[in-house]
């Protein structure tokens, strides 16, 4: 079972930088922080990579409008150096809310523009002269990065749920990060990874699935809480977040209730649509019991297609943290 760990800069970096080097002293793989409208992730990166030695480091995710293909490459160029070659590009299109409501920038062609926009990229973390002719960038100057390379690629994880953006995964990246993927799901995850694999005469086993893995422990006094809890994140993207995600939870079995729960949201009743999301859809997305069991799951998902879990960092001082990022591994 192989275990990566999300974790932001929070109220207190000294502290989260900590609780990462533990992470890493442990044998956690990856390292990632997402980026939505909040701070820039660049700098906390910078920081991981400047005071850790081992663990792989990455956005999970940036977007793929509100910078320059070649914007990104100098900033991964920066940064591999600094981490000695442990960087991975996490990157995705977002949606129309943030990109044309924050950036201001129009969402249009998404898989177009990232399949460009991963070209460029590697052409100039390869050292190649970037002379591109394609339907959204056009670049004819023959810029490059010169810098001090410790490897000529580095790996690229797109965050993909629709077939689509997951055929094209299979065929130009290294890793997807799917999110709330139910863990029955992870084999048609990988038959689809494959379709596009095979287009780019490549190996679908060669593509690492990273899924984001909420946990939940299960202690007798707060159980009500916590599943609560697990909801949710599923209440929030099914009504709140556009609909490719409700789609895809849809597409993989959980069609009753997520047509339940948007309905009820649809009247404002938040608790109809928390109680939609029956403890079967939350158990097969979600891990969630007692702290033993937890650790069971996560194995059950490794052997069902899961190659690197990536979970939330847990909360707490760093001693805390990790006590509980061992017994997950224990």
């Amino acid at each position: 079972m192989r275990l990566g760990v999300i974790a932001g800069m929070g109220s207190d970096w000294r502290a989260s930088l900590e609780k990462v080097r533990i992470a890493e002293d442990l044998g956690y793989e990856l390292v990632t922080s997402g980026e939505s409208w909040g701070p820039s992730v660049l700098p906390w990166l910078s920081l991981l990579a400047a005071n850790t030695s081992k663990i792989q480091i990455g956005p999970s995710i940036l977007n793929c409008f509100s910078r320059s293909p070649a914007v990104m490459a100098q900033e991964f160029a920066s940064l591999d150096q600094i981490s000695g070659g442990r960087m991975i590009f996490g990157i995705g299109s977002s949606g129309n809310l943030v990109i044309e409501g924050y950036h201001g920038v129009p969402f249009e062609r998404p898989l177009r523009r990232m399949r460009e926009y991963i070209e460029i990229f590697n052409i100039l973390i390869g050292g190649g002269r970037l002379k591109y002719e394609g339907e959204i960038f056009k670049l004819e100057r023959g810029f490059s990065i010169d810098y001090d390379r410790p490897r000529d690629s580095i790996p690229v994880y797109i965050a993909a749920i629709t077939p689509r953006s997951i055929e094209q995964t299979g065929e130009i990246a290294d890793g997807i990060f799917p999110i709330h993927w139910p863990r029955g799901s992870f084999e048609t995850l990988r038959e689809q990874l494959a379709v596009g694999a095979a287009r780019a005469d490549r190996s679908a086993d060669a593509i690492t699935i990273a899924p984001f893995t909420n946990t939940y422990d299960l202690d007798g006094q707060d159980d009500e809480q916590q599943w609560r809890a697990a909801r949710q994140p599923l209440f929030h993207y099914i009504n709140r977040m556009g609909s490719f995600y409700w789609q895809m939870l849809s597409h993989n079995g959980f069609e009753a209730e997520v047509a339940a729960s948007r309905e009820a949201w649809k009247e404002r009743d938040m608790e109809g649509a928390f109680d939609a999301l029956s403890e079967e859809m939350v158990r097969e997305i979600q891990v969630i019991g007692p702290a033993d069991s937890v650790r069971e799951q996560l194995q059950e998902r490794a052997a069902l297609g899961a190659d690197l879990q990536m979970i939330s960092m847990p909360e707490g001082p760093p001693a805390e943290a990790g006590v509980r990022l061992e017994a997950l591994l224990a």
